[in-house]
Order: C-alpha cells, then sequence, then structure tokens
C-alpha cells in the first residue's frame, strides 16, 4: 500500500509500505480520509517522537471495513465506520471510571501503532472492544465524520469545565483547537471570547460566531477582558495552546470561583508560576483535559451527524497521500485551519 512514512525528525516520504493484515480480534479499515492534527505536526518537528521507527501517524480516521479477523463479530466489510483511536485495556483504575483516555496501558494510532496516514490501517482488538469503530448513517459524508476525533477533545474539555448557559468563555488561541472549542461552547449556551496575536485567525473565529475577538499583541488583554466582564473576569479560561508564559499570564482572567483548563500540550520540561494563596483565597479550579473518552467520539459524531455542530467550516485545505508533505509545510506555518487527507 502507499503511506506516508515517518523515519526520523523532519523526515516524512510517502512510498510502498506492507498492506495490514487483520489479526483474530482485529479489523483493516480501508482510509477514505484522514484529518491533520497539529500533534502530528509536533511528532514531525521533533516533540514525542516515536522509538520505533519508521512508522505512520494519522489519528483521524475514517473508512470502510476492509478485512475482519476471526471472532470479530458485529461488522461486515464495506461499512463504513469511524475509529476512535486510542487502544485501552478496559480493566485499569482509570478505565473501570469511565476515564478511558488515561488508561495507564494505552497505546494507539499514530502512538505505539501504524495510524492513518495511508491506505490502509489495521485495529487492534483494544479499540474494538471498548466501541471504538463506530459505525456512520449513509448520509454523512466521509469529510464531516473525521471531524469527530477533534471533535470530542473539545467536548472533552467542555465537560471537565462544566460550562453553564450563560457562561463567559475565554479561549486563548484561535488555533484549530481554539475554533473547535469556540463551537461546543457556543452549541452548550456559553458566551466565547476568542484571543490571539493573528487578526486573519479571529476574522475566522468572528465568521464562526465569536462573540468578541481580543488582538492580544496589540490590545491589554488583561484591561479588555475586566471590560467585557464587568471586572469579574471569566468563569472559564481555556489556553488552546502550549505556550508556558502565555498559559501563566493566563491565570489571573479567570474570576473568583472559574475554571482554568490546560488544553495545548506544552513542551516537556516547561513550568510555570502561580500564587498559591491566589488559588485558595479564590477557588480557582485549575485543570487540564487531553484527548477524550470513547462516550465523547461517539457524542462528537452524533452532533455532527444531527447538525448540531457544523464543521464544514473547520476544513480549510484538502490533500491526498501525493501531496503530503506539501501539508506538512502548511501546517507547520499555521497556513491552514484544518487539513485533511483524502483517498
Amino acid at each position: 500500500m502507499k503511506a506516508a512514512v515517518v523515519h526520523g525528525k523532519n523526515d516524512i516520504r510517502v512510498e510502498e509500505y506492507p498492506t495490514p493484515q487483520a489479526g483474530a480480534g482485529e479489523m483493516v479499515v480501508k482510509i477514505a480520509a484522514s484529518g491533520i492534527c497539529a500533534t502530528d505536526i509536533k511528532t514531525l518537528l521533533g516533540q514525542g517522537l516515536p522509538k520505533n521507527l519508521p512508522t505512520i501517524l494519522g489519528h483521524e480516521v475514517v473508512g470502510e471495513v476492509y478485512q475482519l479477523g476471526a471472532d470479530v463479530t458485529g461488522f461486515s466489510p464495506g461499512e463504513r465506520v469511524a475509529v476512535y483511536p486510542i487502544a485501552v485495556c478496559g480493566e485499569c483504575y482509570y478505565c473501570k471510571r469511565g476515564r478511558h483516555n488515561l488508561c495507564e496501558r494505552e497505546f494507539g494510532l499514530g502512538h505505539g501503532i501504524d495510524g492513518g496516514f495511508a491506505e490502509y490501517v489495521r485495529l487492534p482488538r483494544q479499540i474494538i472492544n471498548i466501541g471504538g469503530v463506530v459505525k456512520i448513517p449513509a448520509d454523512l459524508r466521509y469529510d464531516r465524520a473525521v471531524m469527530a476525533e477533534p471533535l470530542s477533545c473539545g467536548l472533552a474539555a467542555l465537560r471537565a469545565n462544566r460550562v453553564q448557559v450563560g457562561d463567559t468563555v475565554l479561549v486563548i488561541g484561535a488555533g484549530p483547537m481554539g475554533l473547535i472549542h469556540l463551537k461546543v461552547n457556543k452549541w452548550a449556551g456559553a458566551r466565547v471570547i476568542m484571543a490571539d496575536v493573528l487578526d486573519r485567525r479571529l476574522r475566522v473565529a468572528e465568521e464562526m460566531g465569536a462573540d468578541a475577538c481580543i488582538n492580544s499583541a496589540n490590545t491589554d488583554i488583561g484591561e479588555e477582558i475586566a471590560r467585557l466582564t464587568d471586572k469579574a473576569g471569566a468563569e472559564v479560561v481555556i489556553t488552546s495552546l502550549g505556550i508556558p508564559a502565555v498559559i501563566e499570564q493566563s491565570l489571573k482572567l479567570v474570576r473568583k470561583a472559574g475554571t482554568v483548563n490546560i488544553f495545548g500540550g506544552p513542551p516537556a520540561g516547561q513550568k510555570i508560576s502561580l500564587d498559591p494563596r491566589w488559588l485558595h483565597y479564590c477557588e480557582i479550579n485549575l485543570t487540564g483535559t487531553f484527548a477524550a473518552t470513547p462516550d465523547d467520539f461517539r457524542q462528537a459524531l452524533r452532533l455532527i451527524d444531527k447538525g448540531e455542530i457544523i464543521v464544514d467550516d473547520l476544513i480549510s485545505d484538502r490533500f491526498t497521500l501525493d501531496s503530503m508533505l506539501d501539508a506538512v509545510e502548511r501546517a507547520k506555518n499555521q497556513e491552514m485551519i484544518r487539513g485533511i487527507v483524502e483517498f
């Protein structure tokens, strides 16, 4: 099969690669579309590069069932499916509490096993057993269904932040995931303020329904948030980027008893400082969210299918495997909202 294969830092090659075969309890899916995530780009740049190379990245996957291994029931070749990408044990402390994304023995597509930037992908029994292969309604387009995985991450953060109707939510960073936070929080009935240093990103956020946009490069964000919230601060502040200095500066923008969610993953070894008296006396909820659960994934697919959250405007670029290198460059240079590879 043809695949975009990672051989090392900044080294991805489109080449022939062994076509996977389904073992007992496994499934092979013929890929229809794979989403390009910021995590994939960070990995290519050397942040968390897999130990075992070469490998295939890509964890946002939709397609059709191609091959079923022994003991796999409930599916037939040709059925259209979306894939929850994390293989979890289902038995550890976290899995038993429904927090599968924190599984003690997790691995997954592009993270331990080959991912979806290829014509075919093998799904291990752990993904199948947890209900991570979800059938797609016949009238739901693949390019919409492939957005279920990133949308599920936004829903996981929404759940952790306990957003209520009428809350003011400030999203720091209007990149691809920042825009997903905008969409899920608007769906939940919140007032959403977007902040970024790029006007072109803020224009997109405004078009997608942001209630206010702040260019923090030329505006005092603290003064502007005070003005927009009658000096109280936002009920929820989401840092949708991984820059520790920006995360630290964002802490002061939350109101008393509010929540700060560190969503963007900073590089390893980075630290921030905070005043424990502020945390204590203002009763601040400081949290983080990583990935999503299978339930979040299934909910995301339902919301897309019902049209409750529109995802079409998130897809700015479409590529094929042959143009995968162009996709990587555009993503690295922040020249697209979100790209997908179509087969």
